[in-house]
């Protein structure tokens, strides 16, 4: 059966882990995970293999590998790839999703964590550029500068983000203008180097350079 981005989103038990989870995060004091961020990612995924020209029905599962990436942490924060991957699976064989189509997405699941994912299909690599790219100041929960750990200062000083996909040159790069009166810029890189080292190796994986563009300087 061909499931679609559409009848993932329409899914009441789905639409209730993805609240259920942020809810859960936000009680850890963790930055938002909520429809916004999987509706990003889910549209930033299909989005990125579209532009390099991957097929259309390969783009739509990256597309719902980006909705439901994060579901794990309704369970734990601790292994939420792994986690979330398993209610994945569970998900789409209910739906009737075939096989192979299921396969992909929970391998993109479970390895979209920086910790100790690995980049083994295409869609892995288009929802890691869609998650970790994903930084700016809507993301921060608390408007109480006083309360703000260091990954709440760094989302917020973050005032544009924006991902560019230059097929023709297989150049994949990530645009931000961060307020340096909040943060300077190497304490962007102090969080999230690691995210974006995972970046490169997934850009590399679709045959396309990564590279970080911050305040008009390319720094990566």
């Amino acid at each position: 059966m061909t499931v679609s981005l559409t009848d993932i989103k329409k899914d009441q038990e789905v639409a209730c882990l993805i609240e259920m989870a942020n809810n859960h995060l936000r009680a850890m004091g963790y930055t938002d995970h909520s429809f916004r961020h999987v509706e990003l990612v889910s549209n930033k995924a299909r989005d990125i293999l579209l532009r390099l020209n991957y097929p259309e029905r390969l783009a739509e599962l990256a597309g719902i590998a980006g909705y439901l990436h994060d579901i794990g942490n309704v369970i734990s924060r601790y292994n939420h790839s792994q986690s979330g991957a398993m209610l994945a699976y569970q998900i789409l064989n209910r739906m009737g999703m075939e096989c192979r189509e299921t396969a992909l997405i929970i391998g993109a699941i479970g390895n979209h964590d920086e910790g100790e994912g690995e980049i083994v299909n295409t869609i892995t690599a288009a929802l890691v550029l869609a998650d970790k790219t994903d930084v700016h100041r809507l993301r921060v929960r608390t408007k109480d500068f006083a309360k703000f750990d260091i990954h709440d200062r760094v989302n917020y000083a973050v005032v544009k983000s924006d991902l560019a996909i230059e097929a023709e040159k297989k150049l994949i790069t990530l645009h931000l203008d961060i307020d340096t009166k909040i943060v300077p810029v190497i304490e962007y890189f102090e969080i999230f180097m690691t995210r974006m080292l995972m970046c490169r190796r997934a850009a590399n994986f679709l045959d396309s350079t990564f590279s970080i563009i911050i305040n008009n300087a390319q720094l990566l």
